[in-house]
């Protein structure tokens, strides 16, 4: 059996909407402690629609095909709908992950969640709670590696 899915390896192979967007709307940017993934996301907004995401991650495989896919689950969806994309979501539709790399799905809900609230901070709209916890989670953990960005 293949450790990992014809989904996640056509990602891997063949990401969508890789890159970085100079002007974003929206910056994210998670990291984790244990493995050293680092994921980027990059969101431009009109009339709050996510009109185009773009990332960058150093990381596994895995890390890589969720980057791709969660670029593709919001594209075109509007902010408060994407604020709501799961890892469960993530990784249905990846055809799952192995146990050890299901971390990586959350990393992928993380730096989403990340450049949503870095929009919505920006444009002093009203942050979600559950984006304000995950923002303060993730400077935790940025901190613990390091990074100062």
């Amino acid at each position: 059996m293949a450790l990992y899915s014809e989904i996640v390896m056509d990602h891997f192979k063949n990401p969508r909407n890789q890159g970085k967007i100079e002007d974003a709307d929206g910056v994210g940017k998670v990291g984790n402690v244990q493995c050293g993934d680092l994921m980027w996301f990059y969101i431009k907004v009109r009339d709050g629609v996510i009109e185009d995401i773009k990332w960058e991650t150093y990381g596994c495989a895995a890390a890589i095909a969720v980057s791709s896919i969660v670029s593709e689950m919001v594209k075109g969806k509007e902010v408060e709908e994407a604020v709501e994309l799961t890892n469960q979501e993530i990784l249905e539709g990846l055809g799952n992950l192995p146990t050890p790399k299901i971390h990586c799905s959350l990393l992928g809900v993380d730096a989403l969640h990340e450049a949503i609230y870095d929009y919505l901070s920006k444009n002093k709209m009203e942050i979600p709670e559950k984006l304000e916890k995950n923002h303060e989670r993730q400077k935790k953990i940025l901190d613990k590696i390091g990074d100062k960005d």
